[in-house]
């Protein structure tokens, strides 16, 4: 009961995962040090990579995916996602008393995904299948594989809703007037003016930044493609006050990093969703899920308002494809009704 009022907020009064981690952490800083004498700082990732298998052959085949995984040179979060759902396949598998993969049928892949909704939406469940395919096709067991196509899971495309005018203008204006820190004002106008992914602003580099030429040069982790993007002079301003006088000293050479010992770059993409949130609070902007999946949404969206191109939308937020763009313009409601054919005379009541 202790420990359970302990990860409650004091703030909100409800339970806080966040004290649960750092309660968690301050409990293994202190049974490491009795244990080995040493004070272990080492950054600790949050879920550890979901269950894993314990039997011989699931845990030698995965140790052959993660060494695969590698040899393909996918992005770490790539093959996270990979792996983690890997390893709940191969877990379940033994949940049920099958040892071997040689053990599993068509019908596994398809019981497998149906256990998944106890905890999962089922318009998420796309995201599962695509993570799960690379693995499936790694074993060469073609009717897997086939079993996952007759799953027949589709992609869920949600309407994002937009950052309504006013609640973006509390924002820039906390962000310029020092309600937060600069580091979480320059991640959030990253997010916000350029639309750049959570993944690509954690593995920003100081050199990735042109200072003379007011830009920023990077290669998106999700698609290796080269991209340059324009800062404005507020954010421009906020990364430099960082820089110059918040930035702690650190060998580290990612833009930002860890405000708490030790001084290493951010840890997930989670880091960056939670400076937002907290941006957006101490802005006065509670209603809005402030991830940066809203604010890349939004920046798309104010652009297609501005009439500009989808192709360059689609070079801005460095997008492989085109096709991809197309989402945004859902939201374009004034320029979806121009669309809209009259309703014949002859139909008319």
């Amino acid at each position: 009961m202790e420990f359970a009022s302990m990860t409650t907020s004091v703030r909100t009064g409800r339970f806080s995962a966040q004290r649960r981690f750092d309660y968690r952490r301050l409990v293994t800083v202190f049974d490491s040090y009795v244990q080995t004498g040493r004070v272990d700082l080492a950054v600790r990732g949050r879920g550890g990579g979901g269950p894993r298998p314990v039997g011989g052959d699931f845990v030698a085949l995965d140790a052959t995916w993660e060494a695969e995984m590698g040899r393909r040179g996918l992005a770490p979060a790539t093959r996270e996602a990979y792996g983690r759902v890997a390893r709940s396949y191969l877990v379940f598998l033994e949940r049920r008393g099958i040892a071997v993969l040689d053990g599993a049928d068509g019908a596994s892949v398809l019981a497998f995904l149906e256990s998944l909704l106890d905890r999962w939406a089922r318009s998420s469940l796309f995201w599962v299948v695509s993570n799960f395919r690379p693995f499936l096709k790694f074993t060469g067991r073609a009717d897997l594989v086939n079993a996952l196509n007759l799953a027949g899971v589709k992609r869920f495309h949600a309407i994002v809703p937009l950052l309504g005018d006013a609640d973006e203008e509390l924002v820039v204006r906390a962000c310029a007037s020092g309600v937060v820190s600069a580091r979480d004002a320059a991640i959030t106008l990253l997010a916000l003016t350029t639309g750049l992914r959570a993944c690509d602003i954690v593995a920003l580099r100081i050199g990735d930044v042109d200072w003379r030429g007011h830009t920023i040069g990077i290669v998106q982790q999700k698609t290796g493609n080269p991209l340059t993007l324009p800062l404005p002079a507020l954010l421009l301003g906020k990364l430099a006050s960082y820089v110059l006088d918040e930035r702690p000293s650190s060998g580290d050479d990612h833009l930002f990093l860890r405000m708490k010992a030790p001084h290493t770059r951010l840890n997930d993409h989670a880091t960056v969703h939670r400076v937002t949130v907290e941006t957006f609070r101490k802005a006065g902007v509670a209603e809005a899920k402030a991830g940066t999946r809203l604010l890349r949404h939004n920046a798309a969206s104010r652009l297609l308002a501005a009439a500009v191109p989808l192709p360059t939308i689609a070079a801005v937020l460095g997008h492989a494809s085109e096709e991809s763009t197309n989402l945004y313009m859902s939201v374009d409601r004034r320029r979806l009704l121009d669309c809209v054919l009259p309703v014949p005379e002859a139909v008319r009541s």
